[in-house]
């Protein structure tokens, strides 16, 4: 059974799915449209969805003709959130929405497993378990998952497949790759206090903004001398507001910023090292910190052999040795990781970077060409049908 063949006959409506959720982005948690649109292309499949209490998103299950008692239920997810980002594509299909955009390739992964549901849908009677196609809200959030977990979502599956249209990898290769792929993504907020006076008599007062600056900077030793440097380790602030004028020492900082790693050891590490960091460093100008930290997904690892094994035949089955790249680890992060801590899942990359498809993930140029979406329905589709087939 060539699923690769049978993605083909597909191409069109994968294509044409795509072209609507493009010209129809929303932003996280606001996906009201796009959830009733996915809705409807799923009935018409003859499937029944779920959808979910006050939240956007849905799944749909597709029943094995094969089944049996016992058998593996495999979830496909695509993410349908948009980003903040005002389109400058020029494609006639552009967003329609101001100021938002599916710069992330999300439209792409809605479609895919549109089409991937067309496929499933054709041999469901040689499926040898079940397969959810689960659309999930939110993901540019950092922790949309997190409701899915809590609403029980995985508890339903054995294992989860998912992927990414992704500019850093050529098309149309795709990248099935072992290991760790992206970083932790845990967030925090430091809020320096300090004691106000005339700038002119600075010893009056406790400088905030002096303080601050000194975390600022000893926060990089946390990377430098607390991490092994073999370890990637970014700790990063981003934002820092502070002070009432320019003649007035600073009484209060607040600073916000972001850690990833790849190491899950090294992450358990992070929040105490920035917290002493912090509180005694504005302890040595007379100044107080505290610290308020936010996890969020866990890094990104492929570390069940088995679903790798499966994902590299896939692959192999569908494009061949010559469809198949490697593509190094990232930093950035994916909130997919939550679901690959509640059970085992792989997670993989579709290059979309060509000569003219050349503006990276998260651009307000941000395009893919259209011909590489039906791998991608190919890929959900075949490690769907493996899957099952090995775990029955």
């Amino acid at each position: 059974m060539d699923l690769f063949e049978i993605s083909k006959k597909y191409e069109s409506y994968i294509i044409e799915q795509r072209r609507w959720f493009h010209q129809h982005p929303e932003l996280s948690w606001e996906e009201v449209k796009t959830t009733e649109a996915i809705e409807e292309e799923l009935k018409k499949m003859g499937l029944e969805v779920r959808r979910f209490p006050d939240h956007t998103g849905c799944t749909a299950m597709v029943y094995g003709g094969k089944a049996k008692e016992g058998c593996k239920t495999i979830a496909l997810r695509a993410d349908i959130d948009a980003l903040p980002v005002e389109e400058k594509t020029g494609l006639p299909f552009a967003s329609v929405n101001p100021g938002v955009m599916h710069a992330c390739g999300h439209d792409c992964h809605i479609a895919m497993l549109l089409g991937a549901a067309k496929i499933l849908c054709e041999i469901k009677d040689e499926l040898q378990g079940n397969v959810m196609l689960f659309f999930q809200a939110a993901e540019e959030t950092c922790h949309g998952a997190e409701y899915y977990v809590q609403q029980g979502v995985m508890k339903e599956v054995d294992a989860i497949f998912g992927q990414h249209v992704w500019n850093d990898l050529e098309a149309p290769f795709m990248s099935i790759d072992s290991g760790v792929r992206m970083a932790s993504c845990d967030n925090f907020r430091i809020t320096v206090d300090g004691a106000s006076c005339h700038g002119s008599n600075p010893s009056g007062g406790i400088d905030a903004i002096v303080a601050a600056s000194a975390i600022v900077m000893n926060l990089q030793t946390i990377v430098s001398r607390n991490n092994n440097p073999l370890n990637a380790l970014a700790v990063t602030v981003g934002e820092i507001h502070g002070g009432q004028r320019f003649n007035i020492i600073a009484n209060k900082v607040v600073m916000e910023g972001t850690c990833r790693t790849h190491s899950r050891e090294m992450r358990g590490k992070i929040e105490p090292l920035i917290r002493r960091v912090a509180e005694e460093t504005a302890d040595a100008f007379g100044a107080k910190a505290s610290l308020e930290y936010w996890a969020y997904p866990s890094p990104l690892i492929n570390d069940q052999e088995d679903l790798n094994n499966i994902a590299k035949n896939a692959a192999l089955k569908l494009f061949g040795e010559e469809g198949i790249k490697e593509l190094p680890r990232m930093m950035g992060s994916e909130d997919f990781a939550y679901f690959m801590d509640e059970v085992p899942g792989f997670y993989g990359y579709l290059g979309s970077h060509d000569e003219v498809h050349c503006y990276g993930n998260h651009n307000d140029h941000y395009d893919v060409d259209e011909a590489i979406l039906k791998r991608g329905a190919a890929m959900h589709a075949q490690f769907a049908l493996d899957y099952l087939a090995e775990k029955a």
